[in-house]
């Protein structure tokens, strides 16, 4: 079987009602495909008229109805506002065998010229968030689709061109977009690299919490933190680490000491005992919060491999609102999950305070600082799409 990129857009009005998680949640648990980028594009007209084109083509060799319909909706729905406001649309990039036929079976079909009334029993994404009401006469009243993806391998690499031109020239957080309000702040959310070891539906699930807040998405990307970013990121906690944890530490190895040899220890030996043993402690428990994040332990990691991409991935997300650091760290709850409320991400993900599911900003001072770490500006879907498409020739 041939391995395959494909795509899955969701629509604004999915966007809009926070469908994402749920969406999402699907196309990780139901498929083994590998999600390898995710960016929110806001759609220009010529883009919007270049992908109805696009499906008027392909889907109009087989059925003219289906091609009128979802293209029309296209039209309708993608297109910027008459005063230039645009909608947000989010772009998600699978790859692996056979990806378009397996991610068209999760997302499920759209109606055609012969199953217009096709019954939905909640299997597909489609059969839970698509909308499709009909007038008594048999005339369609209401069509949302939720989600687009292309069934074929023809039509999806058509459509990977034009979008791949039109992501690398987009801003990965988007602005101008329906729905900003007054007084906006933005904040950062990480969902950490424990969450995607094999497929399942807490990426989603995840999203789908933080979609309480009633906060927007207006930045997403797949990203693998190299070591010297996860170095520079969590900078900030080694000596925090080091305050906290070496004199438990140092006063712990006096009294085994002490214990051992039956001997009593000067006072200052628990400080020796404290910066020797102590330091070491906590350093290794700061070398495993970067190990967890890039794949790599630092001390192991060649000076000449400290920028590389690192071995394990995560989501980052730009959430935007009123409040938005607050609204956020409230939902995912304190670092500690055994000490987090009911109800929180980190309660129902966690484990402990390293493997605590997300990150998110305290203040937009951290924001600002870790935005630029992790190079938020950039997003490498568009490269991914044109190296693929490059050794398929």
């Amino acid at each position: 079987m041939a391995v395959e990129l494909s795509f899955v857009l969701i629509t604004p009005y999915s966007l809009m009602k926070s469908r994402t998680g749920g969406i999402i949640a699907r196309l990780l648990s139901r498929t083994d495909l590998d999600l390898v980028g995710a960016q929110m594009i806001t759609p220009t007209a010529e883009l919007v008229e270049q992908y109805a084109a696009s499906m008027r083509e392909h889907v109009g060799r087989r059925d003219e109805f289906a091609a009128k319909l979802f293209s029309d909706y296209m039209l309708d729905n993608f297109s910027p506002l008459p005063d230039g406001t645009r909608e947000r649309v989010l772009m998600l990039l699978f790859k692996g065998e056979n990806a378009c036929e397996k991610l068209s079976a999760v997302v499920g079909q759209l109606p055609n010229a012969k199953n217009r009334k096709t019954p939905s029993f909640g299997e597909t994404i489609r059969d839970t968030y698509a909308d499709l009401v009909f007038n008594r006469d048999g005339s369609l009243n209401y069509f949302e689709p939720a989600v687009f993806t292309p069934p074929l391998q023809d039509a999806c690499a058509d459509r990977l061109e034009f979008l791949a031109e039109f992501a690398e020239k987009s801003e990965n957080i988007v602005e101008n977009t329906i729905g900003k309000e007054e007084g906006s702040e933005r904040t950062l959310v990480i969902i950490k690299p424990d969450n995607w070891r094999c497929p399942s539906t807490k990426p989603g699930n995840i999203i789908d919490m933080f979609s309480r807040t009633g906060l927007r998405i207006v930045g997403c990307k797949i990203y693998q933190m190299s070591v010297a970013e996860a170095l520079e990121f969590y900078g900030p906690v080694k000596n925090a680490l080091r305050k906290k944890l070496a004199p438990v530490i140092g006063k712990k190895a006096m009294e085994k000491l002490s214990g051992e040899f039956d001997v009593k220890l000067r006072a200052e030996s628990e400080e020796l005992l404290t910066q020797s043993i102590g330091y070491d402690f906590a350093d290794d428990q700061f070398s495993r919060i970067v190990e967890f994040m890039s794949g790599r332990r630092p001390e192991e990691c060649p000076e000449s491999e400290l920028n590389d991409p690192g071995k394990v991935k995560c989501m980052i997300l730009i959430y935007e609102g009123v409040n938005a650091v607050q609204k956020i760290r409230d939902v995912l709850g304190p670092t500690d999950p055994t000490k987090a409320p009911g109800g929180t991400i980190r309660r129902e993900f966690g484990h402990d305070v390293m493997v605590n599911t997300a990150h998110a900003s305290d203040s937009q001072e951290s924001f600002e600082r870790e935005t630029k770490i992790i190079k938020i500006e950039k997003n490498p879907m568009a490269s991914i799409i044109r190296e693929f498409i490059a050794s398929q020739k």
